[in-house]
């Protein structure tokens, strides 16, 4: 099928179901709703096309313009003046309507659960692991959206073995979603005397939220195990069994949660992870079939592969993914300029998606 087929298709059924929805003959609510999704959908996509057929229709009248013997100079001049502006407004904005027909991932607009776990590295894996945590809670803050911690482990002086993060707002997990992997650290430790330089790592996993809907768990599936939650040093020790570790027998899947002194709420807690853990498990297996056949693509979201480096002494992070270095390495760690690098594995992520919808 052409692109103009294609688009000629989009533009009847957006007219089809904006005259469905304004008739009142849909007694059906979720039939409604299921429809006006796909109308919404529709919209920005049909005002493409529309603008794309104007400005085609406004070329041809100026090449027929111009082709015409009878067209009196003044004319002719302004038309040949206003063609090229025309013709080079045209690739871009079928560029613009073809991203817009890149199928959505469904979870783009789900809320995500960070996890942030120290790799190699010791105590300074673990203090940079707590610098990333804190990077991506000011890059929520500044993109508007909450951050709640759900669960820290700490092994002291603000080092950390692993969190992990309930992040919601608008289209959190398709910003966030191309974070997962490793990301490595050069710098000098503050108790390292000869100014050596370290490299530790620590690995991000961004993970759609799962609604109870999305995952069904059996409850026979469960081992949930409570004992006695501490801190670092024996600091914040409970005197009841308020922490819940819940294992899925199917899987393997383990988590723990204690930083609540309620029982029941670090049992809500631990299973609003595990949720996001098996989904994600089975979105990846979903997302490994289809790509079976072709080429990896950008946010493949494969936690062994390293995917960024903040170099402290040079002051800058590098995307080995998009081979992107910024110099902006102390605006990055407070949370602002990372967008410069995600909208670059947006763009990319877009290209690879169009290419293989080109060789279908």
């Amino acid at each position: 099928m052409s692109l103009a087929t294609k688009l000629d298709k989009i533009l009847r059924r957006h007219e089809e179901l904006r005259d469905t929805l304004s008739g009142s003959h849909l007694s059906d609510p979720s039939e409604f709703v299921k429809l006006s999704k796909e109308y919404s959908d529709l919209v920005p996509v049909a005002e493409g096309i529309t603008n794309l057929k104007n400005l085609e229709n406004e070329i041809n009248d100026l090449k027929a313009l111009l082709s015409d013997k009878s067209t009196d100079k003044d004319m002719r001049e302004l038309a040949e003046l206003e063609l090229p502006e025309l013709e080079a407004r045209l690739p871009s904005l079928e560029h613009a309507i073809k991203v817009l027909l890149i199928p959505k991932d469904a979870d783009d607009e789900r809320n995500a659960i960070l996890e942030i776990r120290a790799g190699t590295g010791g105590e300074e894996a673990g203090l940079f692991a707590s610098n990333l945590l804190r990077m991506y809670q000011r890059y929520a803050i500044n993109n508007g959206w909450k951050f709640e911690l759900l669960n820290s482990n700490e092994s002291g002086l603000g080092a950390l073995k692993e969190a992990s993060a309930s992040i919601s707002g608008k289209g959190v997990f398709s910003r966030l979603k191309f974070e997962s992997g490793v990301h490595r650290v050069q710098r000098v430790p503050e108790t390292e005397a000869s100014g050596r330089i370290h490299t530790s790592a620590a690995t991000v996993a961004v993970l759609p939220e799962a609604e109870d809907v999305d995952i069904h768990i059996d409850e026979k599936d469960l081992q949930i195990d409570v004992y006695r939650a501490s801190g670092a040093g024996g600091q914040h020790v409970n005197t009841t069994d308020s922490a819940v570790r819940i294992t899925h027998m199917p899987t393997g899947v383990v988590v723990t949660q204690q930083d609540e002194r309620s029982q029941h709420k670090n049992k809500a807690k631990a299973m609003k992870i595990l949720r996001a853990r098996l989904y994600e498990a089975e979105r990846q297996r979903k997302d490994a079939e289809r790509a079976a056949n072709r080429k990896s693509q950008v946010g493949s979201g494969d936690r062994s592969e390293r995917i960024r480096t903040y170099n402290f002494p040079q002051g800058r992070v590098t995307d080995h993914r998009v081979n992107v270095t910024l110099y902006k390495i102390q605006l990055i760690m407070e949370g602002e300029c990372l967008d410069e690098i995600i909208d670059v594995l947006i763009a990319e992520d877009q290209a690879a998606k169009l290419s293989a919808a080109g060789e279908e």
